[in-house]
């Protein structure tokens, strides 16, 4: 695994954050880590992080990535003949720790992540147009694709509308059974 650590402070830390100036500013990068943890590890790390003393807030970054942790249970065995739980194995691409002024600690992941989410979003609106602008296509060749694609839409409209309708049909007659056993009954 390769480390790297940056302690800033003074003058130059103000780029990060104000507090960063006096309490200073720690860059920490964990690259290729891989570990095995006992459970009994994790749920004793309590004692460790109680304190009696507030501690300071220094703002940070913590960038972890290409790392993979294996967490194995090491509790006794209720049934000997078990043969125990399964290790659990959280691998991570790229996320970034990090602290504010504030003190909270706000986990991101990867920015190229977020481009992600924007494709389906816009195929999401181009299929709830209606109808009309999906006439008033300015293409020919994108107006024959969209057309063949509005009876489909339609048909899968159709059955989600009989599906509601059964769904709601359902809620109804529960609605009614509860009634039977408490006539009070609000939803």
């Amino acid at each position: 695994p390769e480390v790297c650590l940056r302690l800033e402070a003074g003058p130059n830390a103000a780029v990060h954050s104000p507090l960063a100036v006096r309490n200073g500013f720690l860059h920490m990068l964990l690259h290729s880590y891989t570990a095995e943890l006992f459970m009994s590890s994790l749920t004793n790390l309590g004692p460790f992080l109680e304190d009696e003393i507030i501690p300071e807030v220094i703002p940070m970054e913590i960038e972890v990535v290409d790392a993979k942790i294996t967490l194995k249970d090491d509790s006794p065995r209720i049934y000997p003949t078990s043969p125990g739980p399964v290790p659990i194995t959280l691998a991570v691409d790229h996320v970034i720790v990090k602290r504010r002024d504030d003190g909270v600690f706000y986990l991101t992941g990867q920015q190229q992540q977020e481009t992600c989410f924007e494709k389906p979003v816009s195929v999401l609106q181009e299929q709830k147009a209606p109808a009309e602008c999906v006439l008033a296509a300015p293409a020919a060749g994108t107006r024959g694709l969209q057309l063949k694609e509005v009876p489909e839409l339609q048909k899968e409209l159709q059955t989600m509308k009989i599906a509601l309708a059964e769904a709601n049909m359902d809620k109804a007659r529960l609605l009614q059974e509860i009634r039977k056993y408490n006539p009070l009954f609000q939803l």
